[in-house]
């Protein structure tokens, strides 16, 4: 009797290795040739329109100015959505910044200011973070909360303490605090002046140039410089330390974290103070560089912060590079209005038609179209007018953040357990 050997079926090959189409990090290489790109685009439209202020020393110092605010909201919202924690509240933990850094800086000097201003900003996230980690509140609607409370409890503050005999004798009103000094600003000598020179000439691309270069390094805040370190802090913490790793695995797997012996509500208290404590700091920003607080004043920078982070992927560089984008067209619209965003709707038209160029390319016909119709229009709409109405002016950020938004929604991913609520030993 002849037994029937069975054969076990040899395991399936790997599949062959290809290109991999994710979603994956921009190379350096590739975001130089898009900064490359885009000011060559930039330079065109300033020499096509005749609107030479697109690229001024003063218009990239306004955008570098207004981006500052939006990068540390941004990066505010980094820290706290890498632990897993929605932060919604950055517009008021904002607010409480100019409220406290103004309080104290036009009573004793402005880096004392920029301390108070951080404290304050970092104890709204400690609220944040007693509401949201230890309570299990709904993390937007104690966001949403935080913002309303601010609002309130600054409007309270400032009728008590700026309408004093004291305050008012030196300009405090019930909306305003009395002026501060300044922050210290660094220019780089002779450098500055060489450049001013060359923009004046108003050569295609050299000119616009030296007044991008220019506008970084004239007149520049130190607490602009202070938030450039504090973006490579942030990199190097989140990134390349194992605290950072720590952190960032409670915002993606807290129960795996927790079984690795990692205090998850520590993480998140600390990363939601931190949180606080630097839009905070993008408040503080605001108060001196207007040399005062007002009520109103962050104006939805924290909002706009937001969408930064969401631009950026969650991470530092694009974090960085959405600030940028949503600061110059504040500045814009603040520095020459209506001929500047009117030069504004043919770079959009542009990006647009480059837009649905790469996406036909990819295969997603439906939004190519899509684009390449809001470029004909906006090209119309360009063609047809001299300037555009004051209220499309100044509602150009928000419009801006919007577009923005929608062009770069399918490259995103959150941290996975972002804004999930977490109990200890949930995952046991």
């Amino acid at each position: 009797m002849t037994a029937t050997a069975t054969q076990t079926p040899p395991p399936a090959a790997p599949p062959a290795a290809g290109p991999r189409r994710g979603r994956g990090k921009l190379s350096t290489p590739v975001i130089l040739l898009i900064v490359a790109a885009a000011i060559i685009a930039v330079a065109a439209v300033r020499a096509i329109a005749g609107a030479n202020d697109v690229t001024s020393s003063g218009q990239i110092a306004g955008a570098l100015s207004s981006a500052v605010p939006i990068g540390l909201a941004g990066l505010a919202g980094l820290w706290s959505e890498r632990a897993g924690v929605v932060n919604i509240g950055l517009e008021g933990m904002m607010i409480l910044g100019t409220f406290f850094g103004a309080w104290a800086g036009w009573q004793t000097n402005p880096w004392l200011g920029v301390l108070a201003g951080v404290i304050g900003g970092a104890l709204g996230g400690l609220v944040h973070a007693i509401v949201t980690v230890t309570f299990g509140v709904d993390q937007i609607i104690a966001g949403v909360a935080m913002n309303i409370l601010a609002t309130g409890v600054t409007a309270y503050l400032a009728k008590k303490l700026f309408t004093g005999a004291a305050a008012a004798a030196k300009g405090g009103t019930p909306k305003q605090s009395p002026p501060m000094s300044d922050i210290k600003k660094f220019t780089v000598p002779g450098l500055s002046h060489w450049l001013n020179t060359i923009e004046k000439h108003h050569w295609f691309l050299v000119s616009d140039l030296a007044g991008i270069v220019g506008g970084v390094v004239t007149n520049i805040s130190a607490l602009t410089l202070l938030a450039v370190v504090l973006f490579a802090v942030t990199f190097f913490v989140l990134w390349r330390t194992s605290f950072g790793l720590r952190l960032r695995s409670c915002g993606e797997n807290p129960a795996a974290a927790e079984s690795l012996g990692v205090n998850v509500y520590t993480y998140k208290y600390v990363a939601v103070i931190i949180s606080g404590g630097l839009a905070g700091l993008g408040g503080v920003f605001l108060a001196i560089g207007t040399h005062f607080y007002l009520a109103g004043q962050t104006g939805g920078r924290g909002y706009i912060g937001l969408a930064a982070m969401i631009f950026g992927n969650w991470r530092p560089g694009g974090l960085a590079m959405g600030a940028g984008l949503f600061g110059y067209a504040d500045s814009l619209q603040l520095r020459n209005g209506g001929p500047s965003v009117h030069a504004l709707l043919l770079l959009l038209a542009v990006l647009l038609v480059a837009m649905a160029a790469w996406r036909f390319y990819r295969g997603a016909r439906l939004p190519a179209v899509i684009s390449l119709a809001f470029a004909v229009l906006l090209i119309v709409w360009y063609v047809t007018t001299d300037t555009v109405a004051d209220e499309v002016v100044q509602a150009t950020p928000y419009v801006a953040t919007l577009l923005v938004m929608g062009l770069s929604a399918q490259r995103l991913r959150m941290p996975k357990a972002d804004g999930l609520p977490y109990r200890k030993g949930q995952g046991s």
